[in-house]
């Protein structure tokens, strides 16, 4: 009877020990897909950092190349009115 009783102590001590360290088993997977999401958010937050400069460098030359426009198409209309003054019919 004691060695009944001693086995089934056995196996509910065995069936606690398999119950902890499946709990601890799933927290350290939980614990690596945390950290996995986490590089993966960095790494799209960095990603989203690079296009946003690019997009700054863009458009800054874009703007540049406008105002470059605009100066020379301004020049070039300044000037026509110039030739017409001195036109002799």
């Amino acid at each position: 009877m004691l060695s009944a009783l001693n086995t089934k102590l056995l196996i509910a001590i065995l069936a606690m020990l398999t119950v902890i360290a499946g709990t601890e088993a799933y927290r350290a997977h939980d614990a690596h897909k945390a950290a996995v999401a986490a590089a993966q958010a960095a790494a799209i937050l960095q990603q989203q950092q690079r296009e946003a400069e690019e997009r700054r460098k863009q458009d800054e030359a874009f703007r540049k190349q406008v105002e470059d426009a605009k100066k020379h198409h301004n020049s070039a209309a300044g000037n026509e009115s110039k030739t017409w003054t001195t036109y002799v019919p």
